[in-house]
């Protein structure tokens, strides 16, 4: 078997079975809601870029390597 045929096979799988489904879309698009919520709302709201705000233009690598070898272990 050549790779190409075992990749047109598993997109053949998934392609069929994803086309037959009539509760599992429901359930994909519940997921597609959620993943977008945790990446994009949670990221705008909660996690802000915190080495923008702390370190100057173009001196970030800096800032980052300061604060790295800086902390000491607890």
């Amino acid at each position: 078997m050549s790779v190409t045929n075992f990749f047109k096979k598993a997109f053949y799988l998934y392609y069929d079975g994803f086309r037959q489904m009539t509760l599992g879309r429901t359930l994909w698009l519940i997921i597609a809601i959620k993943l977008f919520i945790i990446f994009v709302v949670l990221k705008v709201f909660f996690f802000p870029n915190f080495i923008s705000n702390h370190a100057d233009k173009g001196e970030e690598a800096d800032f980052v390597a300061k604060e790295i070898t800086g902390r000491t272990p607890q």
